[in-house]
């Protein structure tokens, strides 16, 4: 659901800015995530693969008393944010929108991790309108040394899709507007900026101001109408912030990066809005259309040479840890994470890949997590890609592959109940070349072996990171209706 991804006179995907954008930058062909949004989120901010930090959707008000170090959702306390890197490097930074990788303690909030200023939500999702999540408001913010609820910054209950009254601010505007303040506000002379800004577009529920669902009238199917409406309000934003930038005079210093935190999702009969045309799968599956998503690097730091090209060298969405630090002139290793017991960075420094003074990326392989369910699991290796080498082991939902329309008012395709299995031998695998064949309509397993046999050793050489984070724990309840007054925020201070 990008442009840059359909003909030029395609009216149903409307992204002109970020189609620009990548015209005057480096399309990122081959960027992979996790196949949700919450490993991802981790994996980002930590430096390492979802199966090192995080590869499982567990609530923000999860807690296991006996493990003070990793019995919580997201990220363990001791590994350092990558703020944290970019703050000793001397930026300012900043995190406006979606967080979803951890809320218990202090250390998991964005402040904890190393951002000096925030407006976020911790879940998975909460309303657009109200910012309720459940019974509580979840908005949280943080400047300079304070932190704590964004008390006053949440819209009136009455807030709806359905009542969009003057008073009623849409949660990304003012993600957005905390952006534009950030860039307004810096002066010659100030501390760079690292803003980490992570709309809660395009992610359920699907909401947005009337005035862009009323763009997409032509469009039959209500829930499609809704997705691409939100699609085009984020690339509105994101077109704005470029041009901010240009008139502060700041572009020229910019690199911007662009990526989902997965691919879209085709679940729910297609009710959930996406479509990953023509890659098979979506969001909560490990084929191509799950965890190979869109993805661009632009501004005027990139070097003349590389823009306006594209680039199919492997990379993931927890290379930018490194690759960030590396660029603030900061070692991007985890001393601290390492005295802790915990798993290492595995990000690598795509710079010298996408400023052109590297011929391939540093990235070959790519280990693919995957768990027993999307809450309460087992974390697994669930496939590797390993050069233009792809195996997938276990059984992947959403196995097939949709039109250029989806969903539609004509056809229907229940991609939950559409499953596969990949097992562990030759005749029952699961092995592509993904860059001969990326739609993953050919499988090499039978014809393959020896193939098949070298990658499942690989994958099986590959170790998880699986902590017992425990079970929903009434304290966060507690802590929301008591200290933080109506608000979700952190319920454990004692480590």
């Amino acid at each position: 659901d990008a442009g840059w991804h359909r003909p030029d006179n395609w009216t149903e995907v409307q992204t002109p800015r970020q189609n620009g954008l990548v015209k005057q930058g480096i399309e990122l062909d081959r960027h992979y995530v996790y196949q949700f949004c919450s490993p991802t989120r981790s994996a980002v901010q930590s430096g390492r693969n979802p199966i090192h930090v995080n590869a499982v959707n567990m609530d923000f008000r999860v807690r296991n008393p006996n493990d003070t170090e990793s019995g919580y959702a997201g990220i363990p306390v001791h590994m350092t944010g990558m703020a944290e890197h970019m703050k000793k490097g001397g930026y300012d930074t900043h995190a406006y929108g979606k967080w979803d990788c951890g809320m218990a303690t202090p250390h998991h909030t964005p402040k904890g991790r190393g951002y000096t200023n925030s407006l976020i939500y911790f879940s998975h999702a909460n309303d657009y309108w109200t910012s309720l999540y459940g019974t509580y408001v979840d908005l949280w913010q943080s400047a300079s040394v304070e932190e704590g609820p964004a008390w006053g910054r949440n819209n009136s209950r009455e807030c709806s899709q359905d009542n969009q009254k003057a008073d009623c601010v849409y949660e990304d505007t003012m993600f957005y507007d905390s952006v534009a303040e950030a860039v307004l506000n810096w002066a010659p002379g100030n501390k760079p900026l690292f803003i980490f800004w992570a709309p809660h577009i395009v992610h359920e529920p699907l909401q947005v101001p009337q005035e862009y669902v009323d763009k997409f009238a032509f469009i039959d199917r209500k829930e499609r109408q809704l997705y691409h409406a939100m699609v085009n309000y984020v690339d509105e934003k994101i077109g704005a912030l470029e041009d901010l930038l240009k008139a502060k005079g700041m572009w020229d210093d910019t690199l911007m990066v662009v990526h989902a935190d997965n691919g879209g999702p085709l679940y729910q009969d297609g009710a959930a809005g996406g479509n990953n045309y023509p890659l098979k799968g979506g969001k909560m599956s490990n084929w191509e259309g799950g965890i190979r998503v869109n993805a661009f690097a632009s501004g005027g730091y990139l070097p003349q040479a590389v823009r306006g090209t594209k680039v199919e060298g492997l990379m993931c969405g927890w290379d930018w840890y490194a690759t960030f630090a590396s660029i603030a002139g900061v070692d991007p290793a985890d001393p601290r994470a390492a005295a802790a017991g915990l798993p290492a960075v595995d990000g690598v420094n795509l710079w010298p890949y996408l400023s052109g003074a590297a011929a391939a990326s540093p990235r070959t392989s790519i280990p693919i997590g995957d768990r027993t369910n999307k809450v309460t699991s087992t974390v697994s290796v669930g496939g590797l890609i390993d050069g233009r080498m792809k195996i997938l082991v276990g059984t992947l939902t959403q196995s097939g592959w949709t039109g250029p329309v989806y969903p539609n008012t004509t056809g229907h395709w229940n991609s939950d109940t559409s499953v596969a299995t990949c097992g562990r031998t030759p005749a029952t695998g699961c092995l592509f070349d993904i860059f001969a064949d990326p739609t993953e309509h050919v499988n090499l397993a039978a014809a393959r072996p020896g193939a098949f046999r070298a990658m499942l050793a690989k994958l099986d050489e590959e170790v998880v990171f699986n902590p017992d984070r425990g079970a929903s724990a009434a304290a966060a309840s507690d802590a929301a209706k008591g200290r933080h007054q109506g608000f979700w925020g952190p319920f454990v201070f004692d480590v």
